[in-house]
């Protein structure tokens, strides 16, 4: 199903990081009245990432904006890092490597839009959903065949979950 290079790639994942808009999210933005942003997040994709969490897989989310929404998505995930108003995304990709030891061949990141590209540029496994910008999609060595918010994460997370074997 899958090349020789990419189950190579996922095989050696041990820390996955997502954007939020147009990858945890469809990317449309919803305001109350009371000028609060409010965000809605794919169930099947929060599973994947709880299926990750629970086999010992650090995730994370690295997000330009700051939202009360992400964080409690964040929390009820059980997800390891929160990086919001993250407006070099590489940074906080760099503070990870450091604290947890790893390459950046062993991390996943997902993201959608150009902000994401340097961070893209640096991990083993560069994924994005499939309703990405051409940019990102020319660096990516996945393209989920999902969209942002509907089934991207998941299908991202259950092709590490699968190569690795990681049967919770």
């Amino acid at each position: 199903m899958f090349n020789l290079d990419l189950r190579s790639r996922a095989s050696k994942i041990k820390l996955v990081a997502f954007d939020v808009d147009g990858v945890m999210t469809d990317g449309g933005m919803i305001y109350g009245e009371d000028g609060i942003q409010y965000k809605i997040f794919n169930a099947k994709d929060g599973q994947g990432i709880a299926m990750l969490v629970k086999s010992g897989v650090k995730t994370a989310v690295i997000t330009a904006k700051e939202s009360r929404a992400v964080t409690q998505r964040f929390l009820d995930l059980g997800m390891t890092k929160l990086y919001q108003g993250q407006k070099n995304k590489l940074v906080a990709l760099k503070e990870m490597l450091a604290e947890y030891k790893i390459d950046p061949c062993e991390v996943a990141y997902m993201g959608d839009d150009l902000p994401d590209l340097a961070v893209l540029k640096e991990v083993g496994l560069a994924c994005c959903p499939a309703d990405a910008v051409k940019e990102v999609k020319e660096v990516c060595h996945f393209i989920s065949a999902k969209r942002g918010g509907r089934g991207a994460v998941r299908e991202l997370t259950d092709l590490i979950y699968n190569v690795q074997k990681l049967f919770v």
